[in-house]
């Protein structure tokens, strides 16, 4: 449970304006889909994939790294970081049962098989969309383990897009249906305030020896 009051304490150290933005864009905030990213080597794209969740307003992200362990990128990025929570994982086998545990559908995209075209997509259920590898794509284990398989429609020579350029369409498309939707699809009051006081605490200098200080004079 989140400390109502010490939030509020912390949250005075923002400016208005910081602070007016926080509350704004937490309303547009989803975890009604949430993206997976499979062993990607270029670390710029893995990066990229980040900062349109944060455009798009997916709240988490789901790194596996199996074979690719890397730092993120914050020049590509641009401080999207920050703001999505990143859950990291040395297992495609323990993100795909974490995801399934908290209620997700698992959304293979791959222009292969029997996937559904991008606008045929139930938006309806919560969904984590698996990303590949840029030359191999998604492992044999997502394929299989997929509740559905998704492609963007092309009608070029080339059969695929850059990874980040498919999530980017892939969450522009989905989110907008979503959010004219009917579906609740927002956050819950207390993931609100979780990522109020992780977003807080990411902006407001020395907030560790702010909060000792809040609590010293609480036990006064």
């Amino acid at each position: 449970m989140i400390d109502t009051k010490l939030l509020g304490y912390l949250e005075s150290f923002l400016t208005p304006r910081r602070l007016q933005l926080f509350h704004t864009l937490i309303e547009k905030r989803t975890n009604h889909f949430t993206v997976a990213i499979e062993d990607v080597y270029q670390l710029h794209n893995t990066s990229a994939v980040i900062r349109s969740c944060d455009v798009f307003g997916i709240q988490n992200v789901h790194v596996i790294e199996e074979i690719n362990a890397k730092r993120i990128d914050r020049e590509i990025a641009m401080g999207a970081q920050k703001w999505v929570d990143i859950n990291r994982y040395k297992s495609t086998e323990d993100c795909i049962h974490e995801l399934r545990k908290k209620g997700y559908q698992i959304v293979a995209t791959t222009p292969h098989d029997d996937s559904v075209a991008l606008m045929n997509f139930d938006y309806s259920k919560p969904s984590a969309f698996f990303f590949g590898q840029e030359q191999q794509g998604l492992s044999d284990l997502v394929l299989s383990a997929a509740d559905t398989k998704l492609h963007i429609p092309m009608v070029g020579f080339t059969e695929s897009l850059n990874i980040s350029v498919s999530a980017a369409i892939i969450l522009q498309h989905v989110t907008s249906v979503l959010r004219n939707s009917t579906i609740l699809w927002g956050l819950s009051e207390e993931e609100k305030l979780h990522i109020r006081m992780n977003w807080t605490k990411k902006v407001v200098k020395s907030h560790e020896k702010i909060i000792a200080r809040y609590e010293k004079n609480e036990l006064k």
